[in-house]
């Protein structure tokens, strides 16, 4: 049975709300009218308002329907019940049968167990959850969207109320300003390395929307249209600045132009406005659904476009209000380390990068576009750092370091201090790195080992020169396609792959064909919903299974290495019948350009990677058929452990260094040499100066790494021994030892080989 909505329209409810808000009484005696009016309004039995105190509990402060005794007196802790739930997501709940729900909470003080159906949904003041309207029915009843959509408005207008500060003082909400001036340290996430010490400015790129009712929608229709068509030229306006916009950036901002003019979204913000709400409150609501969407994914890209949504409806907002400058357009101070819940590509674009020195954000992940960005423009970025926004005051003293992704708020001057000298030691580490650049990778016994980098992205290439790398390792072709709102055009795979050959000139450069799927989900493929994504539906698998997607990126990788010697290999491959099938399409594409006469690579090298363990095993029938292999190690050894490395429980549970991954590596990397076949090895593992250490004594005489390790790396090598450390780990690696590290470790100190 459906409700009948809200009666005369959600324009004529919130009409009457303003008129309760604006009347007589104290601001208690105005909420007790006003959850009449609701309930009223909303044919509901019940219509409660819960507060947020001191302590992170809920309080009933007004209710139509419950027991009015209860009012000041029963509460439930965020999270807690299903208000407290309600709280803790920030996500509106509707349910036919509540009781039912595993979260339901009874509190027998409000007599509330008569009914069943219940809707509610949070109050958010300037980001924050700060109440929970909740409305209840006898009778089990499914509450409709346009319903959900008319409480979320009234909520706002509620939010006006509270905000007022007569019924809850703001200062309760806040810690005590003693302990928000103490340091704090928050373990995020590096996204684009770097250090900085500076002073915090908080990004704040809302708007305070102040008028929410509209006396004409007519009217706003036509500001909001003014205001789009303001947005949309100042993007095109940042396209047009070939000096800011290269590569992947402009792929970005193309992409970040496509959702300005999404007429979907416009639609949306459209019917809020039909609803009764100004233009500004119209975006507003729309944003807090946005905010709920993406509270509810994980799926890291689709979480990213969502972000690129709330960013650009923060720019609408200020375009609205006339202010079209943003946080950007402040003095900045000169140490400037700027802090966000999060931030769109095109925001970080504003900022005066001359005195922004590191971004901290409450999230964030490597393959956002705002860390894209930060990467290519040279600035540290820390994501993860969860609720940083309520930690931190503009001027606050702060140190970000977005190699280890840890972040100080206040250090004290002892912190501060040694950070500075950490800082100061590092510089003269990084500059004596440099000057192994063109010294050459060789051990103190006269082993030579090839330093690889890994890349992706054109601003990763001209890390090629500055670290004096081999050549690249592995070049992941999936970025491209990842920053895209539309499969990259063939011209565009070509112009990529040609620049990367460019770059690397006579050096050896290697393709990794698309690896999908999973967590890497592309807007236009569609996301597919497994349990288990990283054993599922990615990589050669999808491609396989997709074979015109693989026969596109083949094309133009054999395009751009018309004359070159072209390298690939393909990810994933877990059988060899798999490598088989990838290298005929290979085979047909080559073939393919051959009969129209179209300049073909030198020479053509293929190899698999070998990630997934049963692979291993099939190494004397795989052999035979490949010119070279590269183990990926994040994955190889997160399968050999059944371990996953991006989950914090069970990630620490096994170490690189224990004997049974390393007798593992020690195999692949023995049976490939005794082929002839050239191995080498990429992941987190080869960047690490022990772990790198560890895999030369094993025998491995190619690794490749992110650019930034290359002179660590290189550094360990030149005042490394590998025979007498190869000798000293064949005697460990059978023994019983869960781990060896700690073996390694004193063996480079003994010896005095800096890792």
């Amino acid at each position: 049975m459906m409700m009948p909505g809200v009666v005369g329209g959600p324009r004529v409810l919130l009409r009457r709300l303003r008129e309760v808000m604006a009347g007589p009484g104290t601001a208690q005696e105005r909420l007790d009218r006003i959850v009449r009016n609701i309930a009223a309004n909303m044919v509901a039995d019940v219509c409660s308002i819960y507060l947020l105190r001191a302590g992170r509990r809920l309080e009933l402060f007004a209710t139509e329907g419950l027991n009015p005794d209860s009012v000041h007196k029963a509460t439930l802790k965020v999270g807690e019940g299903l208000v407290g739930t309600i709280a803790d997501t920030a996500t509106p709940l509707s349910l036919p049968d509540a009781q039912a729900h595993p979260k339901f909470a009874y509190l027998p003080e409000t007599g509330e167990e008569i009914f069943h159906s219940l809707m509610g949904v949070p109050i958010i003041r300037a980001g924050r959850v700060v109440g929970v309207l909740v409305v209840q029915n006898r009778t089990m009843r499914e509450y409709d969207e346009d319903e959900i959509d008319a409480m979320q408005t009234i909520a706002m207008v509620l939010a006006e109320l509270i905000g007022q500060g007569d019924l809850v003082d703001p200062a309760e909400l806040s810690e005590t300003e003693a302990r928000r001036r103490e340091p704090y340290t928050y373990d995020g996430v590096g996204l684009a390395e770097g250090l900085a010490l500076g002073v915090a400015v908080l990004h704040e790129p809302r708007v305070a929307v102040d008028r929410l009712i509209a006396e004409d929608p007519q009217v706003e229709l036509n500001r909001l249209a003014v205001a789009m068509s303001s947005l949309r030229k100042r993007i095109d306006a940042m396209l047009d600045d070939q000096d800011v916009l290269a590569g992947e950036q402009r792929d970005i901002i193309e992409a970040y132009r496509m959702f300005a003019h999404d007429r979907g979204w416009r639609e949306k913000i459209e019917e809020a406005i039909k609803s009764g709400l100004t233009a500004e409150a119209a975006v507003e609501r729309v944003q807090m659904e946005t905010r709920a969407r993406m509270g509810s994914i994980t799926d890291p890209y689709l979480r990213e476009r969502l972000s690129d949504l709330e960013d650009l409806a923060n720019r609408l907002l200020r375009h609205l209000a006339g202010k079209t400058e943003t946080a950007a357009g402040d003095e900045l101070p000169d140490e400037a380390i700027l802090v966000a819940r999060t931030m769109g590509p095109a925001e970080l674009l504003d900022y005066d990068r001359t005195r922004l020195k590191a971004v901290v954000l409450e999230e964030g992940s490597p393959t956002s576009h705002v860390a894209i960005v930060a990467r290519g423009l040279g600035i540290p970025l820390v994501g993860g750092c969860e609720r940083v926004l309520e930690r931190v005051e503009p001027g606050d003293m702060v140190v970000a370091d977005g190699d280890t992704g840890q972040v100080i708020f206040r250090p004290t001057p002892e912190v501060a201090a040694a950070f500075t000298e950490n800082l100061r030691i590092r510089t003269e580490r990084r500059a004596e790195y440099a000057q192994y650049r063109n010294m050459p990778a060789v051990s103190k016994d006269g082993v030579a080992v090839k330093l690889y980098m890994n890349a992706g992205l054109t601003v990763d290439l001209p890390h090629l020169d500055e670290t004096g790398a081999d050549g690249i390792g592995l070049f992941r072709t999936e970025l491209q396609f990842m920053v895209s709102a539309t499969m990259p055009r063939l011209a565009t795979q070509i112009e990529l792959y040609a620049n990367a050959l460019a770059a690397a000139g006579e050096r050896p450069l290697i393709f990794r064909t698309l690896d999908v799927g999973g967590d890497k989900v592309l807007p236009y493929m569609g996301a597919q919903r497994e349990e288990n994504p990283a054993l599922g539906w990615r990589a050669i698998r999808l491609v396989l299974d997709r074979p015109a997607l693989l026969r596109y990126q083949l094309r133009a990788l054999l395009i751009a290495g018309a004359g070159k010697v072209l390298s690939i290999m393909f990810p994933m491959v877990a059988d060899v019948a798999e490598f088989r099938q990838a290298r005929q399409i290979l085979e047909v594409e080559r073939r393919r350009l051959e009969r129209l006469g179209r300049p073909l690579p030198q020479a053509i090298r293929v190899g698999t990677m070998l990630e997934v363990p049963a692979l291993a095993y099939q190494l004397p029938a795989l052999l035979p058929l490949v010119d070279f292999i590269s183990i990926g190690s994040n994955d190889l050894l997160q399968f050999f452990f059944a371990a996953d490395r991006g989950n914090p429980k069970v990630a620490g549970r096994y170490d690189l260094l224990a004997p049974a991954a390393l007798k593992l590596l020690r195999d692949i990397c023995a049976a490939c040499t005794a082929a002839g076949v050239p191995v080498s090895l990429c992941g987190e593992m080869a960047g690490r100066p022990l772990e790198a250490m560890t895999l030369i004594g094993l025998g491995f005489r190619s690794i490749s790494m992110n650019a930034v390790s290359i002179g660590p790396v290189k550094a360990m090598l030149r005042g490394l021994d590998v025979g007498e450390f190869r000798a000293y780990i064949d005697r460990l690696i059978d023994g019983p030892d869960r781990t060896l590290r700690g073996k390694i470790e004193s063996f480079a100190r003994d010896h005095g080989v800096p890792i």
